[in-house]
């Protein structure tokens, strides 16, 4: 599925017709730190998966 320039364009003039232009510049902020929380949550996610150790556990 290829996005052409007119396609783009009549999409970028839908989202501006349903959202108005005042509050689209707040929706993207929105969606950046939305963004930048998930980044953090996933990066936490992976450190957290790293080698469980043992402790307090009686050697045989």
């Amino acid at each position: 599925m290829n996005l052409g320039p007119k396609e783009i364009v009549i999409l970028l003039i839908v989202v501006l017709i349903l959202f108005g232009a005042k509050r689209l510049p707040d929706s993207a902020r929105s969606l950046g730190r939305s963004m930048r929380i998930f980044k953090s949550e996933m990066k936490e996610m992976k450190s957290d998966d790293g080698p469980i150790e043992e402790k307090d556990t009686p050697e045989k």
